[in-house]
C-alpha cells in the first residue's frame, strides 16, 4: 500500500479520491485513520520516499493517546514507546560528567495508570503520556494503516506540484521523487499536511503570524539582564550571541554510561548552557539540540565533537543525522478555504519545548476529519470546516503562548547561570545550590501543563451551542478544571463496572443520558439529520462530574450541548452542532 502508484498510461488518465492528503508525517496518518474511522475513502502522499529520519517530537501527550485510544491504535503505538514500567526523569545538570542542580521526576506509564484508577475525579486523561520518538512514531502509524485500512492509500515517492480548486472539488498535479513521473489527481477537498514549508499554504497565499522569539526573550528577561548574560558567557567561553539557530545531533551508542551519573531513565539532561540532550528510547539513542552563536558555519562542525565538548567527554556514537534549524512561533493567519484545507505544522510552528507541535497538530487531525466526513457523508454542511479554523487556531494561538512562556523559562535559567557553577571551590558550590534553587522555583511546566493539553476549549465555536446559565470554568496552563462547558473536552472517569465512560462514546454523536427524560422529540430530529446515539449513564459520582442530566457529544469528543431537560427545540440544536444553522 506505501509503494509509488505505477505511471499514469497518458495524460488524459486522472485518478478520482473524495479527500487527497498531502503529507504522511504524523498529522497526515492520523488524519487518514480518521478518515478511515468515519470510512471516507483518502489518498495519502508523501514526497519522501519512506518515513522521516529526523527524530522531531519524542512525546505524545495524554490528550493525544485518548484520540489514538478512540482510533483503537493506543495499545498498539505503546509496543513501540519507551516501556511502560519505566519511570521519567529530567535532570539539569553542569554537564553529563558534572554536578546535579535539580531533577523533576514523573511516575511511569504504569503508576501513572494507577493513579487515574485510584483518583478517577476527572481531573486526569483517560490515558497516559507516551514517549516515543517520531522516527518510531512514523512507521508505526503507517503499519497500523496498512494492516487495517480498507479506505486509505499512503503512497511514498509523491510531491504536491500544483493544484486548482472550483466550487466541486480540486485538481491536484502530483510529481514523482525523482521528478520523471507526473500524475493528476481529482479529489472533493485536499488537505495540506505538508509540514512548515507548506506548498499547499503558499498556494493559497495564507501568510504566516510570527512572534520573533529572539526579541521576545529580551523582552521578557530585560535587556540589561540579557546585556548582562551576553557578556558574561563571551568572556567565560567567547560564546557568540545566538542567532536563533539550534544545532541537532540525532545519534546512537553503545555507551550506557552517559546519564549513569543522575540515576537511571533521565529523559531529558539539561544544561543552563542553553543545550539539552534527549533520551530517545532510554537506550542507546539519544538527540541533541544546542544553541548556535551568530556567524557559526553549521556544515564545518563536526557533530561528534560538539556533542563529545557538551556532554563532557569522549565516547562512541554513530551520528544519524547532524543538522541546524530554526524554532519559531507561528500561526497561520487561515486554516484554509473552500475545498483545500491545512493542519499541523503546515499552520502552527512551536519550539520543542512542551511538546505542542505534533500534539496540537494531531487535534488538528481528528478535528478536520471527522468534520470532512460529516460534509461527505451529507449530514454535515461546509460550516463545520469554517468551524474547524475557529476551534483549531484558538487552540494554536494558546499552545503558541504555552511553547514561548516554557522558552522564556529556560532563558531564565541562562540568565541565572555563573561560569562559577563549573568550579570544585566553595564559590562553585555555592553557585550551584543558587542556580539549583532557581531552577526549582521557575519549575517544569512544560512536562506538568495539563490545562494547556486537556483544558482547551471551543466555547466560542459556532457549531458548539453555548450554556445561558452559570460561568465557564477558569482556564490556567497549569490545571485542568473537569466540566462539561460547551465545547470543553469533558471529564474522563471509570464508571462503577469498571468501563471507562469515553469508551462508550460512538463514532458519530453520543447522548449522554444520566436521569430518565423522554429523548424521543431529540432523537426523532436526529434521525433526519445526522448519527446519533443514546447511551444511558446512571452513575450518581459520572452525574456529579458531567454537571447536567444531558450531555450531547461529538465525534471528537468534545461537548456540543447539555441540559437538565431535552431541549425546547431540538432541530436548532442539531442544525447548530452540524454546521447548518446560520
Amino acid at each position: 500500500m506505501s509503494e509509488p502508484a505505477p505511471p499514469a498510461p497518458g495524460a488524459a488518465t486522472v485518478e478520482t479520491v473524495p479527500v487527497l492528503v498531502v503529507g504522511a508525517g504524523p498529522v497526515g496518518l492520523t488524519l487518514a485513520m480518521e478518515l478511515e474511522h468515519q470510512g471516507v475513502r483518502a489518498l495519502v502522499v508523501e514526497r519522501n520516499t519512506s518515513t522521516t529520519r529526523h527524530p522531531k517530537m519524542d512525546v505524545t501527550n495524554g490528550r493525544s493517546m485518548e484520540l489514538y485510544r478512540r482510533l483503537g491504535v493506543a495499545d498498539e503505538l505503546r509496543k513501540v514507546a519507551v516501556p511502560s514500567d519505566h519511570p521519567t526523569k529530567v535532570t539539569w545538570a553542569t554537564s553529563a560528567v558534572g554536578w546535579e542542580l535539580a531533577s523533576f521526576d514523573y511516575p511511569s506509564v504504569d503508576e501513572t495508570r494507577e493513579t487515574i484508577r485510584d483518583r478517577d475525579d476527572g481531573t486526569l486523561p483517560l490515558e497516559p503520556w507516551m514517549r516515543v520518538s517520531q522516527v518510531i512514531l512514523e512507521p508505526a502509524l503507517r503499519d497500523l494503516l496498512e494492516a487495517r485500512s480498507q479506505h486509505v492509500s499512503v503512497q511514498y515517492g509523491w510531491a504536491l506540484e500544483s493544484f486548482a480548486q472550483d466550487t466541486e472539488g480540486v485538481t491536484a498535479r502530483l510529481v514523482s521523487a525523482n521528478g520523471d513521473r507526473r500524475r493528476t489527481i481529482r479529489a472533493q477537498y485536499l488537505i495540506g499536511c505538508d509540514g512548515a514549508g507548506s506548498r499547499t499554504r503558499r498556494q493559497l497565499g495564507t501568510d504566516l503570524h510570527e512572534i520573533d522569539l529572539r526579541r521576545m526573550l529580551v523582552k521578557e528577561l530585560g535587556l540589561p539582564r540579557t546585556a548582562a548574560m551576553l557578556a558574561r558567557a563571551y568572556r567565560a567561553t567567547g560564546e557568540r550571541p545566538m542567532d536563533g539557530r539550534i544545532y541537532l545531533v540525532h545519534f546512537s551508542t553503545p555507551d550506557r554510561k552517559i546519564f549513569q551519573r543522575f540515576g537511571g531513565h533521565v529523559w531529558h539532561l539539561q544544561s543552563p548552557e542553553g543545550w539539552t540532550l534527549i533520551s530517545q528510547n532510554d537506550g542507546d539513542t539519544f538527540t541533541l539540540h544546542a544553541p548556535l552563536g551568530a556567524g557559526t558555519d553549521a556544515d564545518r562542525i563536526d557533530p561528534r565533537a560538539f556533542v563529545h565538548e557538551r556532554v563532557g567527554r569522549r565516547f562512541e556514537m554513530d551520528v544519524l543525522v547532524a543538522n541546524a534549524w530554526t524554532p519559531r512561533l507561528t500561526v497561520a493567519d487561515s486554516y484554509g478555504h473552500g475545498r483545500v484545507w491545512l493542519a499541523g505544522d503546515a499552520v502552527h510552528q512551536v519550539p520543542p519545548t512542551g511538546g505542542y507541535g505534533m500534539n496540537t497538530g494531531v487535534g488538528d487531525a481528528v478535528g478536520l476529519g471527522w468534520a470532512l466526513a460529516a460534509v461527505l457523508q451529507g449530514w454535515g454542511t461546509p460550516g463545520l470546516l469554517r468551524a474547524y479554523e475557529h476551534e483549531r487556531r484558538a487552540v494554536a494561538l494558546r499552545n503558541r503562548g504555552a511553547a514561548a512562556r516554557h522558552s522564556v523559562v529556560r532563558a531564565a535559567v541562562k540568565a541565572a547561570h555563573r561560569t562559577t557553577a563549573h568550579s570544585e571551590r566553595w564559590s562553585g558550590a555555592r553557585a550551584r545550590r543558587r542556580l539549583g534553587r532557581e531552577i526549582s522555583d521557575l519549575g517544569n511546566l512544560e512536562n506538568e501543563a495539563l490545562g494547556i493539553e486537556l483544558g482547551y476549549r471551543y466555547d466560542t465555536s459556532p457549531v458548539v451551542c453555548p450554556d445561558p446559565h452559570g460561568r465557564a470554568p477558569r482556564q490556567t496552563m497549569d490545571e485542568y478544571t473537569p466540566s462539561t462547558w460547551p465545547g470543553a473536552r469533558p471529564p474522563s472517569l471509570l464508571l462503577q463496572d469498571g468501563r471507562a465512560l469515553f469508551d462508550l462514546f460512538h463514532h458519530g454523536f453520543t447522548l449522554l443520558r444520566f436521569a430518565d427524560h423522554d429523548v424521543t422529540a431529540f432523537t426523532d430530529a436526529a434521525e433526519r439529520a445526522m448519527p446519533l446515539e443514546v447511551v444511558d449513564v446512571r452513575d450518581a459520582h459520572a452525574r456529579g462530574l458531567y454537571e447536567r442530566d444531558l450531555v450531547l457529544v461529538r465525534p471528537d469528543q468534545h461537548v456540543a450541548w447539555r441540559g437538565d431537560t431535552p431541549p425546547a427545540d431540538p432541530l436548532y440544536v442539531i442544525d447548530r452542532v452540524r454546521g447548518a444553522h446560520h
